[in-house]
């Protein structure tokens, strides 16, 4: 069904930003609401002087009025302004937001004609308010006056990424002439958002006008059910297929599936297949066909056998076989169809089915074989690691004894110098008592000979004074 990828010039990302938030659904101004209309009151207040500047006067204020205050303002205060817009952009629910858009939404004054000479900081507030997107506020983007003007105005599609002229390749469809700001390259039928995945089978995409939808959201509105394809006429059987909401066309899945898988799945991750699987899940879960409901099956099964442990590369095999025991079941049922035809038409059929059919199974062989000889080498490299890491380990092993027994030589020493300086210090004790002694031994030995000298020089002294 379709192409199996998105077109990747509208899924890749984008430099560095925060992701988009849409804006909120059109509608007019409710006055009964007292939030809303205290805020609009204050609104209509009269415009200050340059240092007032706030984003309710860019948001009410006359183009050219407020461009020219603008340019007065300093580049940090700018700055100033875009960081409390992207505060708010935060809060995409918030009543700043919504009072904002409204204002700018009851305005009949904002045209290309007036917008195309506004200061660039005051389009990009504007811009930024309209689409809910934080990204235009960002340095790094740096987009035309003009071309932020036409996104303002929704003549642009606002996926910086995409910037499409609207409505894209002139669709006339009743979602493009009816959804303003709709595109249908990147954007959802359903509910109008966007993103930059592709290679997917989260997005579908209508094999007759190439609109899109999320996956979810199409088996949220009932868009994917049992049905005929309409490319393969009446009285075919019923399968599961997927109904545009733009054109009315019917896709069938299966085969969508297969072709996504085929492409796809060997550039998706551990957890990218996962959520492929869980998608193929959601679409044929409610399938009355047997091969969807078989498809379903098994994708629930690989699932649960990924979370235990099988290899992404084993799962996706498995699909494979299944896409191709699906074909010669197809086969099959083409010569059955033979056995009802005339004898003439029905050699001509049985031959043509006979060399598909042997040329399918050279291919089902070839690839069985690959996937053999790759299994075996897959083993082979396993072993091989197993090997490898096992030497690892015993060198490690090794070298962690080698460690142990050098702390352990190296904790003896260290036992043995704390010794050694233990002795040490006691015998510096034991140095320091003796020491001591002997010094007060001398300082004992020399008051008693400084006594005996007292003594004998006052009897001295005293004989003298006698005579």
């Amino acid at each position: 069904m379709g192409p199996p990828s998105r077109t990747n010039a509208h899924r890749q990302p984008p430099p560095p930003m925060l992701p988009p938030r849409q804006r909120p659904p059109p509608g007019g101004l409710r006055p009964a609401d007292p939030i809303l209309a205290k805020n609009l009151d204050k609104g209509k207040e009269k415009v200050g002087d340059c240092s007032d500047m706030s984003l309710l006067d860019i948001a009410k204020g006359e183009v050219d009025v407020i461009s020219q205050r603008l340019k007065n303002l300093s580049d940090e205060f700018l700055e100033r302004l875009k960081n409390e817009l992207r505060l708010i952009l935060e809060e995409a629910d918030g009543d700043e937001l919504l009072i904002l858009q409204k204002l700018i939404q009851i305005r009949g004054d904002l045209t290309e004609k007036t917008l195309i000479g506004a200061h660039r900081v005051q389009l990009e507030i504007l811009v930024a308010t309209k689409t809910g997107m934080q990204a235009y506020l960002h340095q790094s983007i740096r987009l035309s006056q003009i071309s932020l003007v036409r996104i303002f105005l929704f003549k642009r599609c606002r996926n910086i990424e995409c910037q499409s002229q609207l409505p894209a390749d002139d669709c006339n469809c009743k979602i493009c002439a009816n959804t303003e700001g709709f595109c249908s390259l990147c954007m959802c039928m359903s509910c109008t958002k966007f993103d930059f995945e592709g290679n997917t089978c989260r997005w579908i995409g209508c094999d007759q006008c190439s609109h899109w939808t999320h996956t979810d959201c199409a088996v949220r509105d009932g868009r994917i059910g049992m049905g005929a394809d309409e490319k393969k006429g009446e009285g075919t059987a019923e399968m599961m297929i997927f109904r545009c909401g733009a054109c009315g066309g019917t896709s069938e899945m299966l085969g969508w599936v297969k072709d996504i898988f085929e492409v796809c799945a060997p550039g998706w991750d551990r957890q990218g297949l996962m959520r492929e699987l869980d998608f193929v899940t959601k679409i044929f879960r409610g399938s009355l066909d047997s091969r969807g409901r078989r498809l379903s099956w098994i994708c629930e099964d690989v699932l649960e056998k990924i979370k235990g442990g099988m290899v992404e590369s084993v799962a996706c095999r498995v699909l494979m076989l299944f896409f191709q025991e699906l074909e010669i079941e197809s086969s099959r049922h083409k010569f059955e169809e033979i056995g009802r035809l005339a004898p003439e038409e029905a050699c001509n059929r049985i031959s043509e089915v006979l060399q598909e059919a042997i040329t399918k199974m050279k291919k089902v062989e070839e690839e069985r074989d690959g996937m053999l000889k790759k299994a075996r080498l897959d083993l082979e490299a396993c072993d091989r690691e197993l090997e490898d890491k096992a030497r690892e380990i015993m060198e490690l092993k090794k070298e962690r004894k080698q460690k142990k027994e050098e702390t352990e030589k190296l904790e003896k020493m260290v036992r043995e110098k704390e010794a050694e300086a233990d002795s040490w210090e006691q015998k510096a004790i034991e140095a320091r008592e003796e020491a001591e002694k002997v010094l007060q031994s001398i300082s004992l030995s020399k008051s008693h000979k400084a006594n005996e000298e007292q003594r004998g020089s006052g009897g001295f002294l005293q004989l003298n004074s006698f005579e």
